[in-house]
């Protein structure tokens, strides 16, 4: 699954809007979500999901920034692990990519690895 625009759902503090305000002929601007180019966006996206998905990273999931994969050896399991992590992302007014998310797959490409039942694998294409 990918998630859509990343850190750019991240409210920022009101304290925090002015300090990064831009302004134009005709008015102030303030952002009101994180905007791409501060220093840690990245990290600061990172951490957040790390925190949402803390109880699922290592067990029926994985992330990395904006990807993520949810993963099971049972179908039934996968079921219960996807919702659950759907249920994160609607508690917490998130969004996914729709165009780029892939759902009940066997195997697929996650970061450039091959991940399957079998576990993550290098990438035949890369060897």
């Amino acid at each position: 699954m990918d998630d859509f625009s990343g850190y750019h759902q991240i409210p920022l503090c009101l304290e925090d809007q002015e300090k990064i305000a831009f302004i134009t002929i005709r008015r102030l601007y303030y952002y009101k979500m994180m905007p791409f180019g501060l220093k840690n966006t990245g990290a600061t996206y990172q951490r957040l999901v790390n925190k949402l998905f803390e109880p699922f990273i290592g067990k029926t999931m994985e992330v990395s920034i904006d990807d993520m994969i949810v993963k099971s050896t049972l179908d039934d399991g996968h079921s219960q692990g996807l919702q659950s992590t759907l249920d994160v992302l609607r508690a917490f007014e998130m969004k996914l990519n729709l165009k780029k998310c892939v759902f009940r797959v066997r195997s697929c490409k996650f970061l450039g690895f091959m991940t399957s039942n079998r576990g993550i694998e290098a990438n035949a294409d890369k060897i």
